[in-house]
């Protein structure tokens, strides 16, 4: 729904530009061009953001599914870390040789 709210913006915003500017025809092909960039890029990296996303949940998921998971080449389990759902963070348990120890579920495969 994002993406044609942005596209009504911008077909806005290539009406003013046809109408209300005396922009020689190179100059408005160049604008078009800019905002097309920064469009697409931003399209682009809300893409990557949710697939990153994705993988993160994913990996939380096996967690609380009491598997064990590679972070960075080491093996994170239940047993010996908990889960900080607020950053995603897995911190080693009390009592364990892991304590204190903290990954990031990002790093996470």
């Amino acid at each position: 729904m994002a993406y044609i709210a942005g596209l009504v913006i911008v077909g806005f915003f290539f009406l003013a530009l046809h109408y209300f500017t005396e922009l020689t025809k190179h100059q408005k092909t160049v604008v078009t061009a800019f905002v097309l960039a920064i469009v697409l890029g931003a399209i682009a990296f809300n893409t990557y953001s949710n697939l990153q996303t994705e993988k993160m949940l994913s990996v939380v998921t096996k967690f609380n599914q009491n598997k064990t998971i590679k972070c960075n080449g080491i093996d994170v389990n239940n047993s010996d870390y908990t889960l900080s759902v607020g950053t995603y963070t897995f911190i080693g348990k009390e009592n364990t040789p892991k304590y204190g120890e903290m990954i990031s579920a990002s790093t996470c495969e």
